[in-house]
C-alpha cells in the first residue's frame, strides 16, 4: 500500500508538466513516461480541483479521446455533434470534488432520502448506490484510492438529497490528503504563462 502511494507521488513528480492560467484557473497538462496525458484544472482561490481528464494514445500511436474522471462530462466540446445524446431527465452521475473530500452528485433523482442507500464494496473496491424501488443502481469506483491501493473505509462514506439531487461524499484519508498537498505546492512552483498560451516549458 505505501509502495503504491509512494509510486503514483514519484509518477506524479517525474511527468513533464506544463501550466497555464486562465480566467482563475491553473490548468496543468502532465505528460507521463508511458506516454499517458493527464490534464487538471484548479480553482485558483480555493485549490480546488475542477476537472481532471486522461488520454491514451491508441494502439497505433495515435491521440485518443479525452475521458473525464473530475468534473462535467458535458461541458467538454465534441468534435462529433451528431451523436445521440442521453436524455436530459435521466439521471447522470458527475463526480465534483472538494478540497477535503470526494464527491459525487447524481441530478434527477426526484425519489426521499430515506429510498436510497450507499455502501462500500470492499472485495470490488467500489461504492454502490441502491434504491428501495428498484428505480436506480450505479456501481463506481475510486481511482485516486486505486492508484494508491488505499482500501475503501466504509465510515468515510456519507450522502444526503437535495433538489432533486443525491450528494455522496467520502472523506479524502489522511495519506492522499498529504499527496495531494504536497503536489499543489509544486504545481505552484512552476512557471506559468498567462492567457492564450500552452507553450510553457517546466521540469
Amino acid at each position: 500500500m505505501a509502495a503504491a502511494l509512494q509510486c503514483w507521488s514519484d509518477s506524479l513528480k517525474e511527468a513533464k508538466k506544463t501550466a497555464l492560467l486562465h480566467e482563475g484557473k491553473r490548468k496543468v497538462h502532465y505528460l507521463f513516461a508511458d506516454g499517458k496525458e493527464m490534464a487538471e484544472e484548479y480553482d485558483m482561490k480555493t485549490d480546488e480541483l475542477i476537472v481532471r481528464k486522461w488520454r491514451k494514445k491508441s494502439t497505433l500511436g495515435a491521440p485518443g479521446q479525452w475521458e473525464v474522471e473530475v468534473g462535467d462530462p458535458s461541458t467538454m466540446q465534441t468534435s462529433e455533434p451528431h451523436l445521440i445524446k442521453e436524455s436530459s431527465s435521466n439521471p447522470v452521475l458527475i463526480r465534483k470534488d472538494t478540497k477535503a473530500s470526494f464527491q459525487w452528485r447524481v441530478r434527477n433523482l426526484p425519489y426521499p432520502k430515506e429510498v436510497y442507500s450507499v455502501s462500500v464494496e470492499p472485495g470490488e473496491q467500489c461504492c454502490i448506490i441502491r434504491t428501495t424501488n428498484k428505480k436506480y443502481y450505479k456501481k463506481f469506483s475510486i481511482p485516486d484510492l486505486d492508484r494508491c491501493r488505499l482500501p475503501l473505509d466504509g465510515s468515510a462514506l456519507t450522502f444526503n438529497h437535495a433538489n432533486n439531487t443525491l450528494i455522496v461524499t467520502y472523506q479524502k484519508p489522511k495519506e492522499l490528503l498529504t499527496l495531494e498537498q504536497d503536489l499543489l505546492r509544486e504545481l505552484k512552483r512552476i512557471k506559468s504563462t498567462g492567457d492564450g498560451d500552452m507553450d510553457c516549458k517546466t521540469q
